[in-house]
């Protein structure tokens, strides 16, 4: 089992966003790079057409990403539990309620691709903290 954020809990998460019809019509236009901030983790995910393309781990300073999100591991881990507790159920929930869940860099990218994004974070919040 592969634990989130390791690169094989990544490459799952790939696999899925790329496999998924939903993400394949709402991310066509989705183009961009999103650096996740997990606790002292951080992975920058490439994205092209709504597909990720490029899974970056530890980024250095010359990666560049429009917008990031950021929270504790604990959070993390509360938004990817089976079954999550009010708030921690929803992206958007996160970001309006939960000051330690955070979006950073070009929100306005965030926004213009919020239905992808959306989306995309539905997966990862379905796929659990484990994945096989």
């Amino acid at each position: 089992m592969a634990d989130f954020p390791s690169l094989g809990w990544m490459t799952g998460f790939k696999e899925k966003v790329n496999a998924d019809r939903e993400m394949s019509v709402v991310g066509a236009w989705f183009d961009t790079a999103i650096e996740l901030g997990v606790g002292k983790h951080r992975v920058v995910l490439r994205v092209e057409e709504g597909k990720i393309t490029d899974i970056v781990e530890s980024p250095g300073l010359d990666v560049r990403s429009a917008f990031g999100l950021r929270a504790p591991d604990e959070i993390w881990a509360k938004f990817l539990a089976p079954e999550p507790e009010p708030l921690y159920h929803d992206f958007f929930a996160m970001l309006m309620r939960v000051p330690e869940f955070n979006i950073e860099g070009d929100t306005l990218v965030a926004m213009q691709n919020a239905r992808a994004l959306h989306r995309m974070m539905n997966i990862m919040r379905e796929m659990g903290a484990s994945h096989a």
